[in-house]
């Protein structure tokens, strides 16, 4: 990793070390006939290792040390609503540090997501809705001065063809 040159500040050198252990489950399967599930679980201990400025130990940054998904969707199988479904999410991301020196922290939080749709022979129209109940979240942090809001509540609409 480049890391900042004890004899010129301007310049960078490539001697720093990162390392991120963990362990992530996901799980996906069939419930019933049309009830699909997508789970997921990540936890990440990810560090400097070695660093000529940074202090060895401190948390990379925008990393949780813990994240849960789960998303969820329904479709009729049969009669006059055959392929219409719906679906709903939700994402966790733990409290995770804002920059390598860690200095603050972004806090966790928990968005909910969910979709309408329509699949009829080849055909797929849909809206999703990302961050539903529209929460105040923090996405990423280059440095204090820079920290990015996740996005509002926002609606996508989407059409496609199989052939």
């Amino acid at each position: 990793m480049p890391t900042e040159d004890p004899n010129n500040p301007l310049l960078t050198i490539l001697v720093g070390e990162q390392r991120s252990r963990g362990i992530e489950f996901d799980v996906t399967g069939e419930i019933l006939p049309g009830w699909n599930m997508i789970a997921g679980y990540a936890y990440t201990d990810a560090e400097i290792t070695k660093d000529n400025t940074l202090t060895v130990g401190n948390q990379l940054d925008n990393i949780p040390k813990n994240a849960l998904n789960l998303w969820t969707t329904y479709e009729i199988q049969q009669g006059n609503y055959k392929g219409l479904g719906v679906g709903l999410g939700f994402y966790f991301a733990g409290d995770r540090q804002g920059d390598l020196d860690n200095t603050f922290q972004l806090p966790s939080y928990f968005r909910t997501d969910a979709a309408i749709f329509y699949k009829r022979e080849g055909m797929r129209v849909g809206l999703n809705f990302k961050n539903l109940f529209n929460i105040d979240y923090f996405e990423s942090a280059q440095n204090q001065n820079r920290v990015f809001y996740g996005d509002p509540f926002t609606v996508q609409g989407t059409i496609s063809w199989e052939f």
